[in-house]
């Protein structure tokens, strides 16, 4: 496996490589609309290249999928949420710009755990009860906007709380994919230049390793679209559920 040092991405090893495109594939699935899977391509990029580089190693990767998730499912976009949680991340991000170098990193994980873990039972207690209603108060998009800035500038872990916040708005399949690739590009676009200028996790080097990676993602893309396909709603929102669940513990041993 790769120790990157400063801005610098040595070639993986074999392990490293295996890693690394088994990531890039699960992001591909991801992307396409399998949303629960990035603790996942997150934690084998990490395990790749360093946790730390790998923040900003995958950022390329990512907007490559949130491009296709975006003109693949526009149609579906409803604005209305993005409008809502959108700035909110941008806020959480500024503030992960900040102390991300310096957060204590166990505290910081048990905190999102417990958050993520918490919402989850609650969502639950909602659908087993049938309720229709969905939350109003701006505090909620408000608290999980910022924390999923936080997550997603620290450590590219923001779907859990987008997830959280699109399952509790009772969004359709397809409205959940489409609203979610936009807010992911924009805000993905808003941490470019931070890692590539205030962290420096992106280098050239960085960016040739990526385009290596680009076929595997590709695939993940094909077989990510299929399966959303063939998942009715009510399974594609136990699915999430359950993803989301099984990705905040893995926060913990990551």
């Amino acid at each position: 496996m790769v120790v990157a040092l400063a801005t610098t991405f040595s070639e993986p090893s074999t392990i490293g490589w295996v890693l690394a495109f088994t990531a890039a594939f699960l992001m591909g699935i991801a992307k396409a609309g399998l949303k629960g899977l990035s603790i996942f391509n997150v934690t084998l990029m990490a395990l790749a290249f360093g946790a730390k580089q790998s923040t900003g190693f995958i950022i390329p990767l990512l907007l490559f999928g949130d491009v296709f998730a975006v003109l693949y499912y526009n149609r579906h976009t409803k604005w209305p949420y993005i409008q809502k949680l959108l700035p909110w991340m941008v806020m959480g991000i500024l503030i992960g710009v900040v102390i991300g170098k310096d957060m204590p990193e166990h505290q910081f994980k048990i905190g999102m755990v417990l958050l993520i873990i918490i919402s989850l039972a609650i969502i639950v207690y909602w659908d087993r009860r049938k309720s229709q209603t969905v939350p109003t108060h701006w505090s909620f998009a408000g608290g999980t906007g910022v924390l999923a800035g936080i997550s997603t500038m620290v450590g590219n872990l923001a779907g859990a709380f987008t997830n959280l916040f699109f399952l509790a708005m009772r969004l359709p399949k397809n409205e959940f994919v489409g609203t979610a690739a936009w807010l992911f590009l924009l805000t993905n676009l808003f941490k470019l230049p931070f890692h590539a200028l205030v962290w420096k996790t992106i280098s050239t080097e960085s960016l040739l390793l990526n385009l290596r990676l680009l076929p595997a993602m590709g695939i993940g893309l094909w077989v990510g679209v299929q399966l959303v396909k063939r998942i009715n709603q009510k399974q594609y929102r136990r699915f999430i559920i359950i993803v989301t669940f099984i990705g905040a513990l893995a926060i913990l041993f990551r």
